[in-house]
């Protein structure tokens, strides 16, 4: 990511793009259109309606957890992703996408088992491991695959 200038945000609430300083990116801010918070400490969820906007629009990196409601290792895993949102945020986006409801896109990043996590930043993959991670591994996961795209 700049470190200097403005980077491109989706909102997570409406998937808006939002021109945010990155100087001002620790301030978190609130969308221009729907006036929510451009950060919520929780993952997004993805849908195909909102997908391109947070995956290749967005200048942030989007770390995305491929998921099924019954997948046992997917639901023990969720509250660590959750909090790993706290952790990563502003720098990172975290969101959700249910295999089962967008199998699609799943398809498209050829899931073959879950849950599996898949970095990606301005459209395309940048990272990806299988399996259920506690919190911390989650989190010096996605911090290696950051340091990646300096």
């Amino acid at each position: 990511m700049a470190s200097t200038g403005s980077l491109i945000i989706a909102c997570p609430t409406c998937a808006t793009l939002n021109r945010v300083p990155v100087a001002r990116l620790a301030e978190r801010g609130k969308c221009g259109k729907c006036g929510n918070p451009l950060f919520a400490a929780r993952p997004v969820t993805l849908t195909a309606a909102n997908f391109e906007k947070h995956a290749a629009s967005s200048d942030l990196p989007l770390l995305i957890d491929f998921w099924a409601a019954w997948c046992g290792p997917c639901r023990q895993m969720a509250p660590s992703f959750e909090a790993a949102s706290a952790q990563l945020e502003p720098n990172l986006r975290l969101a959700k996408l249910d295999t089962e409801a967008e199998q699609t896109i799943a398809s498209r990043f050829n899931i073959r088992s879950i849950p599996t996590l898949v970095m990606v930043h301005k459209g395309r993959e940048v990272a990806r491991t299988s399996g259920a991670l506690p919190l911390p591994a989650i989190v010096q996961w996605a911090q290696a695959a950051m340091a990646g795209l300096r």
